[in-house]
């Protein structure tokens, strides 16, 4: 069998200790014997197990079951009667005992690191009784260590970080490996540490595993990362030792060791004129190799002929400088700046104030272009003010704006009407004199802003805006009124000179020292027996009773109109009402009713009670309407009259119809035109065919084919229109029809045949035929002849 270099060493490693270990596993029992002591009736004598460790090495690699050792009582005299038993840790499984030899054997490979020692216990037992000959003993096998496991780096990879420029030997992270070995046996445990990538950079400490930089300046900028491979070997680093490695990442951090430096000494940049105030003219950028909080800058103006004019301010993000501007630029008033830079790092390292200063200086040169600019009002703002009773045409003010371009080109003004939507000002498009155009009134619009355009003559697109505000002065315009509609009652029982009430006024003018009102009656209602106003002299007036005994019956309300003047030059005056109701009051003197109609009403009616009779009567009012309403469509008259009835039914149909009363049956506004169409609509009630052909045949006027048709087609339009009245109610009046003593009396006819008929016989017809006979008879009283 051939051994590999490494079961070689680990063989002459095990073998002396396994030359050691067998003889005492030779003797592992032995026996001691107490001496014997009496008991009456027998003699007995007291036998005891004395144990030594077992040991047996891990990892064994026969196909043998390994020898343990044995176990032996004196009692056994080697003729089979002695039977042991094993039992505890790994009995059977991993132990097993000749039961008659007490040879123990390991039938499983062991290791230590699963577990280090196993608890038995043994027993002698009489084979034929099965009873101890032995009390029960305990003993421990102990699995022996063989170097079997490497070192093991259990948190790595490692990531670490030190400062650039850091000494030799400064201290980057421990690592720290782990052997699953006894380290109390041997050197299996004993690791040490080495460096097998990473030099000449770094180093590792080899008892303790702490790496430290070998090597002095080490520069972020040129090599900010280094991989490092560190390695741990047990047997203290002697030849046939297990070994692990781990990896050890170390980033340089970085330092302020770098000052900012620009690009370039000079920059310049060209802006327009027009650019608007805070607008970014530049961003400038100082070059600074370091990161983070080593690399912020601050930018400074510290010189040049635009510090009023320019800022510069950082960008945190970027660490850029931008130039904004601080002022409106004017090509006309300077055309360049010059302006000189200072960038400087914030954050500096003393350590390094050796490899120069940390700021640096640039020169940026601005050069400020022309372009047509709008037209500049001398003022952004124009104050004027005028009367409202200015006329139309007065002149308020002038504004005035021009050209800031050397061409200084000529301006032409108007109102921006979406200020003056009313168009009560003008402007004068030359001189900017703004006028009124209408008549203007405080009260409706105290203040006007309006915005007045200027415009360059030779190019309307530039247009220059200002703004005016026109505050009108006020007039005394308007009268006093009373500041409310006022609600006056007085009681029956008031006495004379008692307050009813007090009153003020408004006035919609605003004099410049405030109102002042004053009060009086008329000079009709001055000398009224009823009540006196009293003028207080605080722009408040109150009402006074003359006398008492007021009484509704005679007058319910009274009107006492007042005089109200204010102070205004020239003042102005307003006569208004006070109404003032009489009142039934209670002891407080609080208006109980105020309706003189309560003294007609009877004593024990309640306003309730007279609303409910007054909802009875207005609800059989409806009932009766409603039947009445019936009883009519029902054509069932209230009243039976025979001789108006006989009167009434002259002419007979031979269908049952509406009568007279039947305005629905036939639209006679369709005869009139001949052109109109209506959708056919079907009947619900009959068929169309057989209502068409349950018709009676009635008599067609001859000579007129036009009307025929016209009719004939109304005819079966209304046979089959759901909204036409029932088919047995629809009639014609082109004719009478059948059966009529009369004959036709349409006028119709008449008029369209040359016949000298007698129509006199009307006349004797009665009252409801005068009209007709004097239409068609020939007396003199006949309206055509």
């Amino acid at each position: 069998m051939k051994l590999g270099k490494v079961e070689f060493c680990h063989f002459l490693q095990i073998l002396p200790l396994f030359l050691c270990l067998s003889g005492m596993n030779q003797a592992e029992l032995t026996r001691s014997r107490s001496k014997p002591y009496f008991q009456s009736g027998r003699t007995r004598t007291k036998r005891s197990w004395v144990w030594n460790q077992f040991f047996v090495l891990e990892e064994y690699m026969g196909t043998d079951p390994l020898y343990v050792g044995k176990l032996h009582s004196d009692v056994d005299k080697g003729d089979g009667s002695i039977k042991y038993i094993l039992s505890g840790e790994g009995a059977s499984s991993i132990f097993i005992i000749d039961e008659n030899t007490g040879d123990i054997h390991a039938t499983k490979r062991l290791d230590r690191e699963e577990q280090a020692y196993y608890t038995l216990r043994a027993q002698a037992l009489d084979r034929l009784t099965n009873k101890p000959v032995e009390p029960e003993s305990e003993f421990v096998i102990k699995i022996q260590d063989i170097n079997d496991n490497e070192p093991k780096f259990l948190d790595g990879p490692y990531t670490a970080g030190v400062p650039e420029m850091s000494p030799v030997g400064t201290s980057v992270v421990q690592v720290t490996a782990t052997d699953a070995d006894d380290p109390t046996y041997g050197n299996s445990a004993r690791v040490v540490y080495s460096i097998l990538q990473g030099q000449p950079y770094f180093s590792v400490e080899p008892k303790t595993g702490v790496i430290k930089t070998a090597l002095p300046n080490m520069d972020r900028e040129a090599k900010d990362q280094y991989l490092l491979v560190i390695q741990a070997k047990d047997m203290v680093g002697q030849n046939g030792g297990l070994s692990g490695t781990t990896s050890v990442t170390v980033t340089l951090t970085d330092v302020n060791d770098n000052p900012p430096r620009f690009p370039r000494r000079s920059y310049q940049y060209n802006v327009p004129e027009s650019l608007p105030v805070a607008s970014v003219v530049a961003r400038i950028k100082a070059a600074d190799a370091d990161v983070g909080p080593n690399a912020e800058m601050e930018y400074k103006i510290v010189d040049g002929d635009g510090l009023g004019v320019f800022k510069i301010s950082v960008d945190k993000d970027t660490q850029e400088g931008i130039i904004t501007i601080q002022k409106e630029l004017d090509f006309e008033a300077k055309t360049s700046y010059t302006l000189r830079i200072e960038a400087a790092n914030i954050h500096v390292d003393p350590r390094f104030l050796s490899l120069g200063p940390f700021s640096d200086m640039t020169t940026v040169k601005i050069i400020v272009e022309d372009v047509d600019e709008p037209p500049v009002f001398t003022s952004r703002l124009y104050s004027m003010v005028v009367s409202e009773a200015a006329k139309v045409g007065t002149i308020i003010g002038t504004v005035a704006a021009h050209d800031p371009d050397a061409s200084n080109s000529p301006v032409r003004y108007s109102i921006d009407r979406n200020t003056d939507l009313e168009r009560y000002f003008n402007i004068d498009a030359n001189s900017g004199v703004i006028t009124t155009a209408k008549s203007l009134d405080r009260e409706t619009n105290a203040v006007h802003n309006i915005t007045v355009l200027a415009m360059e003559s030779q190019n309307p697109a530039q247009i220059g805006r200002g703004y005016v505000a026109i505050t009108i002065l006020d007039i005394n315009d308007n009268a006093p009124e009373f500041a409310m509609e006022y609600e006056t009652t007085v009681c029956e029982n008031a006495q004379p000179g008692q307050v009813i009430q007090k009153i003020s006024a408004i006035d919609k003018d605003d004099p410049p020292n405030g109102h002042q009102f004053y009060f009086s009656l008329t000079a009709e209602a001055a000398n009224n027996h009823n009540f006196t106003l009293q003028d207080n002299k605080d722009n408040t007036a109150t009402v006074l009773t003359k006398r008492n005994g007021f009484r509704r019956q005679e007058q319910s309300v009274f009107y006492l109109p007042i005089f109200i003047v204010d102070s205004g030059s020239p003042s102005l005056s307003s006569t208004n009402t006070l109404t003032i109701r009489v009142c039934d009051c209670d002891a407080d003197g609080i208006a109980q009713t105020c309706n003189a109609e309560a003294y007609i009403l009877p004593a024990g009616l309640s306003t309730g009670a007279l609303i409910a009779i007054l909802a009875c009567v207005l609800t059989l009012l409806v009932l009766v309407l409603l039947i009445v309403t019936m009883r009519r469509r029902k054509k069932e008259p209230l009243i039976f009259d025979e001789e108006r009835d006989i009167r009434e039914n002259i002419v007979r149909y031979d269908d049952e119809g509406g009568g007279e009363e039947d305005t629905e049956a036939f639209d006679m506004a369709a005869l009139r035109n001949l052109n109109i169409m209506r959708d056919t609509k079907t009947r619900r009630d009959v068929t169309p065919e057989i209502q068409f052909l349950s018709r009676p045949t009635f008599k067609s006027i001859p000579d007129n084919v036009i009307f025929r048709e016209f009719i004939w087609e109304r005819l079966k339009e209304a046979d089959v229109d759901p909204c036409a009245p029932p088919y047995d109610s629809l009639q014609t009046y082109a004719f009478e029809g059948n059966g009529s003593v009369a004959e036709s009396l349409s006028s119709l006819d008449s008029i369209s045949s040359n016949s000298d008929q007698n129509y006199d016989y009307l006349s004797d017809w009665g009252p409801r035929f005068k009209r007709l006979a004097d239409m068609y008879g020939t007396g003199p009283d006949c309206l055509y002849s």
